[in-house]
């Protein structure tokens, strides 16, 4: 079976191809009765590289539940790119944070607190064995 073009678009635009998704029919479970636990409607899918796993078994139709699964799977995949690129933006912008000089402020009250914290050591003595 061809997969609707959409979904073939949004897999190519995340670099995965269909092959690499195992695709079962199985047996429903749940309210239904007679009808669900006869026909396999119910739609699995499993990424093989991600090993990111879908089921289906919203509509009474199998091509209705195909079509959820493949939509679920994409939106998945998606999810999951977005949140490895976020991660990597993330990282460069705390190493930018972390690298940047200071401003004028920021190094004016830097030295400015170095001055007070060198007083206070300076107003320490030695403590003699007198005492």
């Amino acid at each position: 079976m061809a997969l609707p073009t959409q979904i073939a678009v949004r897999l190519e635009a995340l670099g995965t191809n269909s092959a690499e998704v195992e695709e079962r029919f199985v047996r429903g479970s749940g309210p239904g009765g007679q009808k669900i636990n006869k026909t396999s409607s119910t739609v699995w899918l499993l990424h093989r590289p991600t090993g990111i796993e879908v089921r289906c078994q919203r509509e009474r139709s199998q091509a209705a539940n195909r079509e959820w699964a493949w939509k679920e799977l994409c939106r998945k995949l998606e999810s999951r790119q977005r949140a490895a690129r976020a991660e990597v933006t993330a990282a460069r912008e705390a190493e930018r944070r972390r690298t940047r000089q200071k401003s004028r402020g920021q190094k004016a009250r830097m030295v400015e607190s170095k001055h007070r914290r060198a007083k206070q050591k300076a107003r320490r003595g030695r403590v003699s064995e007198s005492e």
